[in-house]
């Protein structure tokens, strides 16, 4: 029996209904959260954040415990809850449970920071990343994770927030500093390791799956490149979990054994600098690698990292198409824009527009006024998400999935990154080719 038009019209308005009750995305609450945050501090909030930084016993007590700096690390607690439970209710999922392990999360990763914060632990180039993640290591591989606090483990959603807001750290004067030399060293980096790392590990039998993920984090900027992978070949999380791990397992000893290796040998500081931002994960690890050896060392470390950091963007997009058409059973699809649209992951649109926003539309003047807030908001997101990590992490599974095949392209990859970005660091760094950029990043 053919429907009739009421019944057709109800029908209509109940899908209707429907999709009006459909939970907002991860990506999509990750631009806004991040985005509000941005806004609120170019509006002029400048909210006390909690200290860290400490030399002696006597900071610990006097500073870092102090009524003021504990009453600032309980409002920014209470205030980053606050947005992470709106997304999660906004996501349609339980607030109870997460505000029920968040107040755990957040201590442990403001433990973190607190290790980290020692001047000394510092100088030799240990981050919060580090310590972050170990915490919740040694947790998820003792005593296991427990219920409560699981429902506050939500990884990619605070590293995600996080990227939105580190994409205002990126400003394209800064870029310009060291002229094309940054950029093309970013551009052969990316696209010779990708390759390689790809190539290798599809030689392991290891799926394009894993392999998409692995070549992303080793040749882009590590963590935050294989989210941003992940999201657009919407790949399994338990495997982005792995990759992550791996990552942070290899990147801690990467950023002390580097500097002392430029320093033995001789190694230019402008060179060890390209290299140290070509091969390290974060841009914190960066600097803090790149100071242990001289101003012009960070400075170039610096750009050539945040030449990297750029091309998440273009690395998403690029990743979303080339899944979308690729061959899946000796089916190859035509390029649809409205499939590209819906794979590509919306918070590397966040990340690009607040890095246009504060490059070109904000008075520089306002962005250096911002500019600590945003990296105390940014940091406090990422410990979070370092700390997930750590709790979302067996080295049982590091060690058996897929008979360890991934683990291995991984670091063999990685010592392609290494040995590829060094010599392109020599090239265009070294004075041979080109002059060697002075720059003043402050």
């Amino acid at each position: 029996m053919k429907p009739s038009a009421a019944t057709l019209t109800i029908e209509t308005a109940g899908a209707a209904t429907d999709r009006d009750r459909q939970p907002l995305s991860e990506d999509w609450l990750a631009v806004w959260i991040g985005g509000l945050s941005i806004a609120i501090v170019l509006a002029g909030a400048r909210p006390a954040l909690p200290a860290f930084v400490w030399a002696r016993a006597a900071d610990l007590t006097g500073t870092v415990f102090g009524p003021q700096n504990l009453i600032n690390m309980l409002i920014a607690g209470a205030l980053i809850g606050i947005l992470g439970c709106a997304g999660i209710l906004l996501m349609k999922e339980s607030c109870t449970r997460f505000l029920i392990g968040f107040p755990a999360l957040f201590a442990l990763a403001c433990a973190a920071l607190l290790v980290a914060g020692n001047t000394t632990i510092s100088a030799w180039g240990l981050e919060y990343v580090i310590f972050a993640f170990l915490f919740g290591l040694v947790i998820s591989n003792s005593a296991g994770v427990p219920s409560w606090l699981k429902g506050a483990v939500r990884t990619e959603f605070y590293i995600k927030i996080g990227l939105v807001i580190l994409g205002a750290s990126i400003l394209f004067d800064d870029l310009l500093q060291a002229g094309l030399l940054g950029i093309a060293q970013a551009l052969l980096v990316v696209t010779a390791v990708w390759f390689a790392c790809f190539k290798l590990a599809r030689m392991l039998k290891v799926d394009d799956e894993f392999a998409t993920m692995l070549a992303s984090a080793v040749s882009i900027c590590g963590v935050s490149a294989a989210i941003a992978a992940c999201g657009a070949i919407q790949g399994d999380r338990k495997k982005l979990s792995y990759v992550t791990s791996l990552v942070l397992i290899v990147s801690a000893p990467m950023m002390v054994i580097m500097p002392h290796i430029i320093r033995t040998f001789g190694i230019p500081d402008a060179v060890g600098g390209a290299w140290l931002g070509g091969t390290l994960d974060t841009s914190a690890s960066v600097v803090a690698a790149g100071e242990m050896l001289s101003d012009s060392a960070r400075d170039v470390g610096v750009v050539v990292k945040l030449s990297q950091n750029v091309l998440i963007g273009v690395a998403a997009f690029l990743l979303t198409i080339w899944w979308t058409v690729k061959d899946r059973g000796g089916v190859r699809l035509r390029p649809d824009a409205r499939v590209i649209w819906e794979r590509f992951p919306k918070f590397v649109l966040g990340f690009i527009a607040a890095s246009f926003v504060l490059s070109f539309l904000i008075d520089r003047a306002r962005v250096a006024e911002t500019k600590g807030v945003l990296t105390g908001l940014r940091t406090l997101w990422f410990a979070l998400a370092f700390t997930s990590i750590g709790l979302e992490t067996r080295f049982a599974e590091l060690v058996t999935a897929q008979g360890g095949r991934p683990a291995l392209a991984f670091l063999g990859g990685q010592a392609f990154n290494v040995l590829w970005t060094l010599l392109l660091a020599y090239a265009l760094f070294g004075g041979m080719f080109f002059e060697v950029p002075l720059l003043r990043l402050g």
